[in-house]
């Protein structure tokens, strides 16, 4: 079994693992193949998952869960770090609290290690699909609905709290007004969407980043196989004999970010997590820093081309 290093973020008395398996898989898979996928995860060395409401996964967890604690994998749900993440219907200061409380409810937990913001946008509870009109997209106040994250930490339904898919400028907002600072800003993290400023910006205001969709995202509704067909990456993991997919993981690693790697498939989940007994050399590092960079996840992409979704995708 894999041993995954740790690193302590924000004010979680518990240590975080590096690498989570995130539970978005596309197409959605059904409840035992998801709970047989999490179970082979924790025998391969995960310890950090990573859910959301919107993802429809918080259940597989609360049937894995107890599960493995039966087989003996782990002694109970402290040994694992769970993440899950506030949806934008609920995006408004009263509604923050009753949705964790929904998503514990459905994980069968007492509380997350972890609860983010999933973005900065907050929606009509009339939505039934992407992409949707403009006028199911509600104006977000940022100051009302942290502070309703402040609540769930305060209330220890959340032991740290954070946001996702964040911008400096978003961040400076909500940092202007915040009584606990945001933890963690998971974003879209890989050699070909670098995020230099942004992660420089986190490091100053002492805020880890997260890399969602370090592999690009291949086989979602919205990624592609940039990473794996990057002649410089395939270059660089013949030379090392390791895979694409690992010169990318470790890239992400040497840069001080975390990283949620998605994968059900047994093989590719053991092998995302053999990244720590090797390195990049400083030539291979400076190659990767060259390469052209373009974003994967955009919002437009997703929710329609409205003029707040484009503000996002902008940065602003």
């Amino acid at each position: 079994m894999a041993v995954i290093p740790e690193i302590t973020v924000g004010s979680c008395d518990k240590a975080m693992p590096i690498i989570g398996m995130g539970t978005s898989p596309h197409p959605p898979v059904d409840l035992e193949t998801a709970k047989a996928a999490i179970l082979e995860a924790i025998k391969a060395g995960y310890r950090h998952f990573d859910t959301a409401f919107a993802y429809q996964t918080e259940e597989h967890l609360a049937a894995a869960v107890p599960e493995a604690i039966r087989l003996g994998l782990i002694k109970s749900r402290d040994d694992l770090f769970i993440t899950t993440k506030l949806f934008g219907i609920f995006a408004d200061r009263d509604q923050v609290v009753p949705a964790i409380k929904m998503s514990l409810q459905k994980l069968k937990m007492d509380y997350v290690d972890m609860y983010l913001i999933h973005m900065p946008l907050r929606f009509s509870p009339l939505i039934t699909g992407v992409p949707m009109p403009r006028e199911y997209i509600l104006p977000f106040d940022i100051k009302s609905v942290w502070e309703g994250m402040e609540e769930c930490q305060n209330l220890g339904l959340a032991k740290s709290i954070g946001v996702s898919n964040f911008s400096g400028k978003k961040l400076e907002e909500l940092l202007s007004t915040a009584k606990i600072p945001p933890a963690l800003n998971q974003v879209e993290v890989n050699p070909l969407w670098q995020q230099k400023e942004l992660r420089e910006f986190c490091k100053k205001n002492g805020i880890h980043v997260s890399a969602y969709s370090p592999l690009g995202a291949s086989g979602t509704s919205w990624g592609d196989n940039r990473i794996f067909e990057c002649d410089v990456l395939k270059k660089i993991a013949k030379a090392k004999g390791r895979t694409t997919a690992q010169v990318s993981l470790r890239w992400v690693y040497e840069q001080e970010v975390s990283l949620i790697a998605k994968s059900y498939n047994k093989e590719r989940m053991r092998e995302n997590l053999q990244i720590f007994d090797w390195s990049l050399t400083e030539e291979e590092s400076s190659l990767i820093s060259q390469l052209p960079q373009r974003k994967g996840f955009t919002f437009a992409s997703v929710f329609g081309n409205h003029d707040v979704v484009l503000e996002l995708d902008a940065g602003i």
